[in-house]
């Protein structure tokens, strides 16, 4: 087992990697404060963990929220379904909510967490790669709006997070590859040599080897912690971590959430930006060209679907959160392993990447 630490003063905490970290209560336990518990979880994962984390926190008040699986499921409405537990079962101020899934479980509960009673502590239990690498770490939390993805949240960091990598063994390739996409993110934006390492390893973290996986995730999670705490609510630095999500995110509102993975939308993203990042003369078509190779071996997509259009691309891109004072703002490369977050860009050129896209 590896241990990181995200460094955020007296809000800092660990990250937990390593396999068969599930029967490891000994690990979260200490970052309970209170007497009750309540995980939250959904269809497809409750048959498979719940029951092996209840175990482990024998002597707690342990109630469970299992929600519907699925990313048009992450909304106002759905996220009710945990405040009525919590209030059904009387949870106080020093109850700990619990995240046993994937990054929309997380997203979620940690909203939850931070609104109940104006705050409650939680712990992340995350069940994919793309949310062991990234949506768990970080303090991210929210949910959709029908007009913008992740629009309605708060920044709420989780007392702990417990990546157990064995559990990726039974991730379905598709849910696999849109974790990788968010690997790959890492060594876009700021670590040149492991995006060497994903060239030399890809095709082992598609066959989900274990050691290679195990790898990836503390590479990306320790890339992430730095960042995150350089600028813990996104007001400068941190923001280079939504490379290709600006174009991923209209991807995902135009055709209707859940119908594109995440991963997916942002794996096209991000070809999208080394395309602007191109033609602004910061990368060559090389460069280019590595990143589309390295996302088509891990079988994600790399061209728009033709469903969304130019006008979708720009409407939706304007809710953006990374707009600011109506100026559009986006993740961009100045070189391999360099990202640089810019809004130093002609719209023209702009029209001329998502034309290309498709």
């Amino acid at each position: 087992m590896r241990t990181l630490t995200v460094d955020l003063g007296d809000r800092s905490y660990p990250i937990y990697i390593g396999a068969d970290l599930l029967s490891q209560s000994n690990l979260y336990r200490p970052h309970i404060r209170g007497k009750q518990v309540c995980i939250v979880t959904n269809e497809t994962i409750a048959p498979l963990y719940l029951e092996q984390v209840k175990q482990g926190l024998e002597g707690y008040q342990v109630d469970e929220v299992v929600l519907p699986d699925g990313e048009q499921f992450k909304n106002l409405d759905t996220l009710n379904l945990i405040f009525d537990k919590l209030l059904e079962k009387r949870h106080n101020r020093t109850t700990t909510l619990i995240a046993l899934g994937g990054g929309v479980v997380g997203d979620m509960t940690g909203f939850a967490a931070a609104s109940y009673q104006r705050g409650v502590d939680f712990i992340q239990i995350p069940t994919t790669l793309l949310s062991q690498v990234d949506s768990s770490v970080g303090g991210k939390t929210g949910v959709n709006h029908a007009l913008g993805k992740n629009m309605i949240g708060a920044f709420h960091q989780p007392r702990c997070v417990l990546a157990d990598t064995g559990v990726l063994s039974s991730l379905p390739a598709r849910e696999l590859a849109a974790g990788i996409a968010e690997v790959v993110k890492y060594g876009l934006i700021a670590d040149a040599p492991f995006m060497d390492w994903l060239e030399a390893n890809m095709d082992a973290l598609v066959a989900k080897d274990g050691e290679a996986l195990a790898y990836a995730v503390e590479r990306s999670c320790q890339n992430k912690a730095d960042v995150v705490a350089k600028d813990e609510r996104e007001g400068g630095i941190r923001a280079i971590l939504n490379l290709g999500h600006t174009f991923g995110h209209a991807i995902e509102t135009a055709m209707g959430y859940g119908e594109w993975l995440h991963g997916e939308a942002v794996a096209t993203g991000m070809v999208m930006a080394a395309d602007l990042s191109q033609r602004l003369g910061w990368l060559n078509k090389a460069d280019v060209e590595r990143v589309e190779k390295l996302l088509l071996r891990a079988a994600l997509p790399v061209k728009a679907p033709t469903a969304v259009t130019e006008e979708d691309f720009l409407s939706l891109m304007a809710v953006d959160k990374k707009v600011l004072d109506g100026q559009l703002r986006l993740v961009l490369m100045k070189a391999v392993g360099e990202a640089v977050v810019t809004s130093d860009f002609p719209v023209e050129t702009l029209k001329e990447t998502i034309a290309a896209s498709y």
